[in-house]
């Protein structure tokens, strides 16, 4: 069997950590599969996958050749793309990832555009609140929130976010508002343990910034649901500002402590940094980033 062939399958099989999945995937059957991925461990002398009745995991040996098989696969979709000319229409898969409110609100709007321009394409997402790994995780394109690592990724700017501290009208109405941060310890807190923020509250005034460690009466693991306690009335809690914005123009939410508040974080599309870059991954990031820098709550506060 071809080489490159038996690459893929492999490839599409490790990520999708089964052999239906990657099959389905694939529009393969499933027999198919299990014979490539058979014949590329034979041809390799290795084990590289694990099997059991429930899972699919790469051994050692097949993390590796997963992670060279993927950049071979890349190089080879770069080179067709470069023979086909730059105005070519782009055809295969992607994935992407992004925080996971985020993913909703910003990314999957602009996700279903791209899929309505580009019928030869498919797209994957992981919308998850932590930081991936792009090239171990087989992702290629990523939306991250908020200072970036030196990396050999390449990271377009498209906008910036806030720390917001915030409560419903009748929560004010009912205990008022904090005038300082130390007041905090008077409120109900309400706390998310899937926000991308540390736990610790920051607060920037007088050209000094300090932290203060609350004391959550409600904790909740993802911001939906702090979003949520906030909205009924029962407490004050800290999001990013993109997440708390439709309501906040909506007069449901209202921002407290906005004297103390620090500065601005950004938001960057990065995406796996080549010499000639891939049609599939280009066309995606400029559809993307002309989607976010137009969107006023991802904007710099004139």
């Amino acid at each position: 069997m071809d080489r490159l062939y038996l690459m893929t399958v492999y490839v599409a099989v490790a990520e999708e950590q089964g052999f239906a999945a990657g099959a389905r995937r694939l529009g393969m059957s499933p027999p198919a599969v299990t014979r490539a991925v058979a014949a590329l461990e034979e041809r390799l002398g290795v084990k590289l996958l694990d099997r059991t009745t429930r899972h699919v995991r790469v051994t050692e040996a097949g993390q590796r050749y997963l992670d060279d098989a993927r950049r071979i696969i890349a190089e080879v979709d770069e080179a067709d793309d470069a023979v086909a000319g730059i105005n070519a229409a782009p055809r295969g898969h992607l994935t992407v990832t992004a925080p996971v409110l985020f993913g909703r609100l910003y990314v999957m709007p602009g996700i279903v555009d791209y899929l309505q321009r580009y019928p030869a394409m498919d797209i994957s997402t992981v919308f998850v609140d932590r930081v991936t790994n792009l090239l171990e995780e087989g992702i290629d394109v990523g939306i991250r929130i908020g200072e970036l690592p030196d990396s050999s990724m390449r990271a377009i700017p498209v906008g910036q976010v806030r720390r917001v501290i915030i409560a419903s009208p009748s929560y004010i109405a009912k205990h008022g508002a904090p005038r300082s941060p130390q007041e905090l310890d008077q409120h109900t807190i309400v706390a998310s343990s899937g926000s991308s923020v540390p736990p610790d509250w920051r607060f920037h005034h007088g050209g000094s910034t300090q932290s203060l460690r609350v004391k959550p009466r409600l904790g909740v693991n993802n911001n939906d649901s702090a979003i949520e306690a906030v909205r009924s009335g029962f407490g004050i809690a800290r999001l990013l500002s993109y997440q708390a914005a439709a309501l906040l123009e909506a007069g449901e939410l209202v921002e407290v402590l906005q004297d103390y508040a620090t500065p601005a974080v950004p938001v960057h599309i990065i995406h796996r940094d080549s010499r000639q870059g891939s049609t599939r991954i280009r066309s995606f990031v400029n559809l993307m980033a002309e989607r976010l820098r137009t969107d006023p709550r991802l904007q710099p506060v004139r």
